[in-house]
């Protein structure tokens, strides 16, 4: 079965547009775990198509949350709900109750994966103004949006006429006006699993990646084994300093180990400095032949 034949109404304009699809969406009924439960079992073993129909319905709302966070991409919004549903309907395909996880933790990531292709698609980055006929147009826009805000066709086509430039390149402008700047890795106060419109937000999680896991664990290994070799080289005294003052949680004054050795505190000092800089040989990587 394909997901395309999941009975669910996706295409936007014909539901009388996005105002009343939304309306639409935000009224239809939530689910509880158990119903959810049973419903996906409907589907799974038995093919029942109004058990997706009723799933995918449930988790409407929440499509379109997700794709308000593209809104600064410039592509229209209606657009990017579609995909978003698309992407929906496949994760209630692929969706297994076994597992124990609720749908919408699950769909999460196939609403993101058609979206982001959808933008991938469509989006190109682009510069406000790169020649001097784009950086007139550009200030010629900025103008008369103060002034009357969008354009409509007889506004463009005269300023276009104006500038001598295709009308496509002044709409086109428009949009690029329209577009909001992101920060890197802006922060999201919301729901935590609101997806962050950052570009940050684009990459790859590579903290429990396999091999970086490997590498990390055999990178703080490797440094065990240095720190310790550096230890050994140090005499008694000198160690327990060390260990006591860097490695314990509780971590002993100058004038403390002083009083315990019978020394002046400036000596403890000189006595860690020394072992420090006698480590140091230890932990340094070696210079390459």
């Amino acid at each position: 079965m394909t997901t395309q034949t999941l009975p669910v109404a996706v295409n936007i304009a014909a539901e009388g547009g996005l105002s009343h699809y939304m309306r639409l969406a935000n009224a239809a009924p939530l689910l509880d775990a158990e119903q959810e439960r049973q419903l996906a079992i409907e589907y799974r073993e038995h093919d029942n198509l109004e058990a997706a129909r009723q799933l995918v319905l449930s988790q409407l709302r929440y499509v379109i949350r997700v794709a308000r966070a593209f809104a600064g991409y410039g592509l229209p919004q209606a657009d990017l709900i579609q995909e978003g549903n698309i992407g929906l309907m496949k994760a209630v395909k692929h969706f297994d109750p076994a597992h124990g996880v609720r749908l919408v933790s699950f769909a999460i990531h196939w609403i993101r994966a058609e979206i982001y292709d959808y933008i991938l698609r469509n989006w190109r980055i682009v510069k406000v103004a790169t020649t001097k006929a784009q950086r007139k147009l550009f200030f010629n826009l900025r103008q008369s949006r103060a002034r009357i805000g969008w354009m409509n066709e007889s506004e463009i086509a005269n300023l276009a006429t104006d500038l001598d430039v295709p009308t496509e390149t002044v709409k086109e402008m428009e949009s690029r006006m329209a577009s909001t700047d992101v920060p890197f890795d802006a922060q999201d106060e919301g729901d935590e699993d609101e997806f962050r419109s950052s570009p940050a937000g684009y990459l790859q999680d590579m903290r429990y990646n396999p091999e970086s896991l490997l590498t990390r664990a055999d990178t703080e290994s490797s440094q065990q084994d240095s720190l310790q070799h550096a230890l050994v080289a140090l005499d008694g005294r000198s160690q327990d300093i060390i260990r006591r003052r860097w490695l314990a949680n509780e971590k002993p004054t100058l004038h403390e180990l002083a009083q315990e050795y019978g020394v002046s505190a400036e000596r403890i000092r000189q006595i860690e400095k020394k072992a420090l800089d006698t480590m140091k040989g230890f932990l340094q990587p070696a210079e390459p032949a």
